[in-house]
């Protein structure tokens, strides 16, 4: 009887693919570059197609936006992207021809949410969110136990923040909303404001308590929407260990005592915390997604 589960953490740079089993426990492993939807999806299928014999069932956590309506003709595609060449690509059916094994399919954002919920900072939690902040920035999470859907999946990202035009004159740099989250503070709106790549800027250099203030009106944006238990950062402008205080304590200071919580007020260093998977929540999230096929959920 097929055992394993597969996983693909699919992302806008590199893909990730594993064969696991359900208590995580990863058994083999790829990693390649996101290239063009062929060569890539070739390349995830040839990872796979040795373990076909032991495959129960297949996990994709992908980039976006996505179609995650069961039912719609393109279920399974990246859809409205940026990323080059990606635009309308189907990630899932090619897997789900080729297997014939159920197949669940989420965001990256959900999927690495999963794997936290399962394994991770967010183990026994049942409202969190789990957010990263790199290449692009998009969140996730589980409200009252359940992946957060909706009409289509929530796109924190590009949500709209307050831009002070003399303290910061770059007007963004996402396509679709300028000045958005993402568009201030994702790792190219870093380079293009300052003329370098993140991890070459020192530790002083003003763009941290800048982007620190950017990520904290989100914060307190989620906190007053959503209520989390807790909010996991991954992504590798975090990756920057003197921005952790930072957004700490910028996101203190916009609540101003809004939320009279002693998990905020008291212990804001294990409210805003990093992954406890690093960078094994994408693809151990995307195993929990096969295994949520496998269950039948939806």
């Amino acid at each position: 009887m097929a055992s394993l589960l597969g996983g693909v953490e699919a992302g806008g740079t590199k893909f990730v693919c594993a064969v696991g089993t359900a208590e995580g426990e990863i058994r083999a492993e790829a990693r390649f570059p996101t290239t063009t939807p062929a060569e890539t999806i070739r390349q995830a299928l040839d990872f796979f197609r040795p373990h076909r014999a032991e495959l129960a069932a297949l996990g994709v956590a992908s980039f976006g936006p996505v179609d995650l309506q069961r039912g719609s003709p393109t279920w399974g595609y990246i859809t409205t992207t940026p990323k080059p060449g990606w635009r309308q690509a189907d990630l899932a059916g090619p897997l789900l021809r080729e297997f014939g094994v159920p197949v669940g399919f989420d965001t990256d954002v959900n999927g690495s949410a999963l794997g936290e919920y399962r394994w991770g900072a967010a183990r026994g939690l049942d409202t969190f969110l789990y957010l990263t902040i790199g290449t692009g920035i998009g969140g996730g999470g589980l409200i009252g136990g359940r992946l957060l859907h909706g009409l289509v999946h929530p796109e924190m990202g590009h949500i709209r923040l307050p831009r002070d035009p003399v303290r910061d004159p770059f007007p963004g740099f996402c396509p679709f909303h300028g000045d958005c989250f993402e568009g201030l503070a994702a790792g190219p709106a870093l380079e293009k404001r300052w003329g370098a790549r993140a991890e070459t800027l020192a530790a002083d250099h003003p763009a941290w308590p800048l982007e620190a203030h950017y990520i904290a009106l989100a914060l307190q944006s989620y906190v007053c929407s959503f209520s989390p238990q807790r909010i996991i950062i991954g992504g590798g402008v975090m990756g920057q260990t003197h921005m952790w205080p930072l957004v700490r304590a910028e996101t203190l200071k916009l609540l101003n005592g809004y939320v009279q919580s002693p998990a905020i007020l008291e212990k804001i260093d294990e409210y805003i915390v990093p992954p406890g998977l690093g960078a094994q929540a994408g693809v151990l999230g995307a195993l929990a997604l096969a295994e949520m096929a496998l269950s039948g959920y939806t």
